[in-house]
């Protein structure tokens, strides 16, 4: 190659290295940027100021279910049942929520009282041990009642005229007691005949540990719908946890209107009488804001 190629490739190169390197700077500032952004989002609404406050009740309409083994008698034999094939009426429930907020710290607590029960005459939705003879059936009368209970502070992350998304920790209680009566007509396999007519009750007591992110994402002319969010998970006194929740709102002067659907999940640690238990299902509240 003669000089002037060479010098006309060379230029070539240094031109190309020029390109890629202030595409490289450009990359690097955006990046730099990037978080400056994220910060100036979240102190745009994250300066201390009068603390502001929300309080919600709200109608929570789940349908449950879980495995739950019933001492029966004195060898150690189970009745199991599975509450989502028996635990079908909601008798009654509570709840509500409360929340502060100061800048970006906060904390809130949600409160759920649910009560459940249900009764089947010649059911096989259960098991004696871990079988079910072929020829047994039984008259079931199952109650549940219980407190969920969470507690957790927050810390806003991101605040905009759109988006608020907020990262929380805390600690959730689950108190569950359980009442199950039956008459067993057929076969009891390994339960003593004398227990073929009984009842039995077990509780649970469960603190978790949980860590989680909530938030909105807001749009409309003034804003005043949003999409609220919400999730959580952990594990402790449960091997583990998980909630979420997610819908729509809309904001009146006097409140706002929210729906949403919520699932709440455990898991037992081996061993524990009540296995597993979950609620699913929607809810509808309104939202007070001072």
């Amino acid at each position: 190659m003669n000089s002037i190629g060479m010098f006309g490739a060379a230029r070539r190169c240094t031109g190309t290295a020029l390109r890629y390197g202030r595409g490289l700077a450009a990359a690097l500032a955006i990046g730099a940027l990037m978080p400056a952004v994220a910060i100036a989002q979240t102190q745009a609404g994250a300066a201390p100021g009068p603390w502001q406050y929300t309080a919600s009740i709200y109608v929570y309409l789940p349908s449950v279910s879980g495995s739950t083994a019933f001492p029966a008698d004195s060898g150690g034999t189970t009745i199991n049942v599975n509450g989502d094939k028996i635990l079908s009426n909601l008798k009654f429930a509570a709840m509500g929520t409360f929340g502060a907020h100061n800048g970006a710290w906060g904390g809130f607590t949600d409160v759920i009282y649910l009560n459940f029960g249900n009764s089947k005459s010649n059911s096989r939705d259960f098991t004696i041990g871990n079988s079910l003879p072929a020829s047994t059936a039984a008259n079931l009368d199952w109650h549940l009642d219980g407190w969920l209970w969470t507690l957790a502070g927050d810390y806003r992350l991101l605040s905009d005229p759109s988006w608020n998304v907020d990262l929380l920790a805390g600690t959730r209680l689950l108190n569950v007691h359980e009442r199950l009566s039956w008459s067993i007509s057929g076969s009891v396999g390994s339960l003593d005949p004398a227990a073929r007519s009984s009842s039995s009750e077990v509780s649970q007591n469960v603190w978790d540990a949980i860590v989680g992110v909530k938030g909105r994402y807001s749009f409309g002319a003034n804003r005043e719908w949003s999409l609220p969010f919400y999730l959580d998970a952990g594990t402790g006194g449960s091997a583990s946890t998980f909630q979420a929740a997610a819908g729509i709102s809309y904001a009146f002067k006097w409140a706002e209107i929210v729906a949403m659907w919520r699932y709440i999940g455990y898991n037992a640690k081996s061993g524990k009488a009540i296995e597993d238990l979950s609620f699913n299902g929607p809810l509808i509240g309104a939202v007070f804001r001072w």
